[in-house]
């Protein structure tokens, strides 16, 4: 009987040698490519992100992470990772809260309403910049309001848009989505994935061989 082909890694992630820069700060997109075979070198940028008049949220999300990868490239010879997400309530971007009355009153709107999450992903490298959009639509259940003092009282909604996180605590208030949830979380990885084998970035598949 034949030896069945073996995968054999050149090494473990953190081992491999970065292949993109991250043009950002989140633990959760780094841990999200990390989910896909993907080592990086972090860089945040930091831009200005107020909306311009009139801006529709998917043109502003795309805007942010196509301006946040061109902010690195200067800084790095590797293929840079840009990217924004924003949640939309009747028309209205929902940015991070400033404090506990803030993010009470984002959860109150979304409580027992769908609302959508838009991230946008831009990759600049040999291809130029190559971004898309993400729409994910996502309904929450009736929150009371006691609960969303004490989810405040977690720390999560701190840095959250939309005051919350659909990976933490906060699952417990969504009832349904429909579209990527790795977009709600930070990073939509079917989208991602493809833009990084645009622009010759190697993921698991890339980096491993067989034996």
């Amino acid at each position: 009987m034949s030896k069945p082909n073996s995968i054999t890694s050149t090494g473990t992630l953190e081992e491999l040698a970065p292949v993109l820069c991250l043009a950002s700060a989140s633990p959760r997109r780094k841990a999200l490519l990390a989910s896909i075979g993907v080592s990086v070198t972090v860089l945040p940028s930091d831009v200005d992100e107020t909306p311009l008049s009139g801006e529709l949220p998917g043109d502003y999300v795309e805007r942010l992470a196509v301006a946040k990868a061109e902010a690195a490239v200067p800084q790095t010879q590797l293929p840079v990772l840009g990217s924004d997400t924003a949640v939309v309530i009747d028309g209205t971007i929902m940015g991070k809260p400033r404090d506990e009355q803030e993010a009470a009153a984002m959860l109150t709107k979304l409580s027992g309403r769908t609302h959508q999450v838009l991230t946008a992903v831009a990759v600049v490298g040999p291809q130029g910049v190559l971004s898309c959009c993400v729409t994910t639509q996502v309904k929450m259940r009736a929150i009371h309001p006691d609960e969303i003092a004490c989810y405040w009282q977690t720390g999560e909604p701190v840095d959250k848009a939309g005051g919350y996180a659909i990976q933490g605590l906060a699952a417990a208030f969504v009832e349904q989505i429909h579209g990527s949830h790795s977009a709600v979380v930070g990073l939509p990885l079917f989208e991602t994935t493809r833009l990084l084998c645009q622009q010759g970035v190697p993921i698991w598949a890339g980096r491993y061989r067989r034996t």
